[in-house]
Order: structure tokens, then C-alpha cells, then sequence
């Protein structure tokens, strides 16, 4: 089944290639959605795949690219879109 989870990552997430390292990682492990940067400094993506894939998508955000320094992960579900591929919104 596939499920859709919000996510927004804090800390030093800007800057350190967070986005483009999500985006790698999402389609390593065959998620959908997107991630871009907020105005406050946070990382906010939507993505979707099973419950295991997603999981996997949130361990990685709690560690993310070796330049980043995660402060807090929060998962929200969301209502499933239907995103045919997983990519960096400016």
C-alpha cells in the first residue's frame, strides 16, 4: 500500500546539498515526491512509496549528506498524490 508522508528537516540543511543527496536517495530506494528549501532554513519534502521505503527515506533524513548537521525530523501522513518521480523544487 502506498502512503504519503510530509517531512521537514532542521538544522544545517541548507547549503550542504540536502536536496540533491534526498533526491538520490529517494530514487535509490524507488520513493516519488519532492523536496526544496524553506525560507526559515528547514528542508520540507512529500513523499510517497510503502510504509518500508518511506521509513528508510526518514532514517536517512535524521543523518543526511556529511555536511549537514540534523537538529529534528517531523513526519506527518498526508493524502497520497500520485508523484510519477522524486524531484528538487526551487
Amino acid at each position: 500500500m502506498i502512503r504519503h508522508y510530509n517531512i521537514t528537516v532542521t538544522g544545517r540543511v541548507q547549503g550542504v546539498f540536502y536536496r540533491a543527496s534526498t533526491r538520490e536517495k529517494a530514487r535509490e530506494l524507488g520513493v516519488t515526491g519532492f523536496v526544496k528549501n524553506q525560507r526559515n532554513g528547514s528542508v520540507y519534502m512529500e513523499a510517497e512509496g510503502t510504509t518500508e521505503q518511506l521509513d528508510a527515506l526518514v532514517d536517512w533524513c535524521r543523518q543526511g549528506p556529511p555536511q549537514s548537521v540534523v537538529e529534528k525530523v517531523h513526519v506527518e501522513n498526508g493524502d497520497v498524490i500520485g508523484f510519477d518521480q522524486f524531484r528538487i523544487k526551487h
